[in-house]
């Protein structure tokens, strides 16, 4: 059997568009359409059989019963949905049929071709369709993970009536609008500010209670329905979802520091993710700018445009970290001896039952974790300086207080005496073996005062 065979075979079982008589010899002389194929075959058949040449259209095509006529008006509608968002990369998918699955296995069976061989309407559509849409917008195609994917269910309108009129119905095309990421590293150079929000544990977040007299403001709380004033998570929110003209905002840490911790050096890496962004290009300069002159307690520093690989990198990379703690003796504490335990710490493997102070929130279990550097000044006989260099995961204020032997070893037991941590701050977030800011992962051009870079 020749390639002229087949589609004569084909073009017995009825009227077929130039799409659906091209459609299974797609892997056939690369380059062409399946239309142009198919009108190519149909030509080459009517010369060979010396046969009036009578081709048949979309809107008389039994097999995609018009749908491939439609690429055009599909874009048009996709396009139309699209209208002030801005993108960069895309996708289309297509929702057909059963009934236009059903003819093309039984085209090809009818034919004697593998139920199989070739391209579907489906796959046809989601390219011709995609061709037309990046032609018309400029965007280019991501199969990974799109700017905006729009799906278009071919059920939802008549291909008939869409042929005649070269218009589809926009409820055929869901757009979803996929996250867009900016990435930055915070310092919380006042203390009492948690990272993300934390909403009251009386009110649940409402800010109201029931009293004698009905619903009144929450007194834990003062109405406000949180726990603290602000957050980094709140400073930084509104300012990159108005930015980028987006519905929402979730904040991802690197990890986070107690509440009662600034968060200094060169601060910690973050990113937060906007959800259903028009705009995916704001200056991030622009809008360091905003949130530092707006944010008080909080600054951010080397703000980026990010992918969506970052969220990860920043939730999951190994990272060290710098503290700087001021601690308070039980007893007093001479010179030497804070020297020697100091010594004795420093470059050892502690081990670390889940602190008392976080055991309702974390799973019980000894975590081992690695000191990697720990020296300080003795200020008083019973206060002192101490700063850790750690790896990540390691409680500071147990490896100095030992949690009543949760800890082993720590600065209080080599010490014999009580030691608390007054005051913490985290001076430094940097990854184990390689930098957080992983060029591959931003989306615009490196920034010369980038953190970390």
């Amino acid at each position: 059997m020749t390639v002229l065979d087949d589609a004569r075979a084909m073009l017995a079982t009825g009227p077929v568009c130039d799409s659906c008589l091209g459609s299974p010899f797609a892997e056939r002389s690369f380059g062409l359409t399946n239309g142009e194929r198919g009108r190519a075959l149909r030509t080459a058949v009517a010369l060979d059989d010396d046969d009036d040449f009578d081709p048949d259209g979309p809107a008389d095509c039994w097999v995609c019963e018009g749908y491939c006529g439609t690429a055009d008006a599909i874009a048009d509608a996709i396009v139309g949905e699209l209208e002030g968002t801005h993108f960069e990369t895309y996708q289309v998918g297509t929702r057909v049929p059963p009934l236009v699955e059903e003819n093309e296995r039984l085209a090809r069976e009818d034919a004697g071709l593998e139920p199989d061989v070739g391209e579907s309407v489906k796959r046809e559509l989601n390219r011709e369709v995609g061709r037309r849409v990046g032609s018309k917008t400029g965007a280019e195609v991501d199969f990974d993970r799109p700017d905006v994917l729009a799906v278009v269910d071919l059920e939802a309108f008549d291909p008939l009536e869409a042929l005649e009129s070269e218009t589809v119905t926009s409820h055929a095309v869901d757009v979803q609008v996929n996250p867009a990421f900016v990435y930055g590293r915070y310092r919380k150079i006042e203390r009492d500010i948690p990272q993300t929000e934390w909403p009251c544990r009386e009110c649940g977040g409402s800010g109201a209670q029931l009293g004698d007299d009905g619903e009144e403001p929450c007194e834990y709380c003062g109405g406000s329905g949180y726990m603290y004033d602000t957050s980094v998570e709140q400073t930084v929110r509104p300012h990159v979802v108005e930015a980028m003209d987006g519905d929402e905002g979730k904040f991802h840490g690197a990890g986070r520091e107690d509440v009662d911790a600034r968060m200094l050096g060169e601060g910690r890496p973050f990113v937060l993710e906007v959800k259903r962004p028009q705009r995916r290009d704001p200056d991030p300069v622009e809008l360091e700018r905003a949130i530092n002159d707006a944010a008080g307690g909080v600054e951010v520093d080397g703000l980026r445009l990010a992918t969506y690989e970052m969220v990860e990198r920043v939730k999951e990379h190994d990272a060290s970290k710098g503290y700087r703690a001021d601690v308070a003796f039980g007893d007093p504490v001479d010179e030497s001896t804070l020297k020697s335990a100091l010594e004795e710490l420093d470059g050892t493997t502690v081990e670390q039952y889940t602190p008392q102070r976080v055991d309702h929130r974390r799973a019980n279990l000894t975590r081992e974790r690695t000191v990697y550097g720990i020296d300080g000044d003795l200020l008083e006989p019973t206060s002192a300086e101490v700063r850790v260099h750690g790896e990540g995961g390691l409680y500071i204020k147990e490896l100095i207080s030992g949690d009543e032997g949760r800890t082993e070893p720590s600065l209080a037991g080599l010490l014999e005496t009580d030691a608390e941590v007054t005051a913490l701050d985290v001076t430094g977030v940097e990854g184990e073996d390689e930098p957080f800011e992983l060029e591959a992962y931003f989306r615009d051009d490196p920034r010369e005062d980038t953190a970390g870079s």
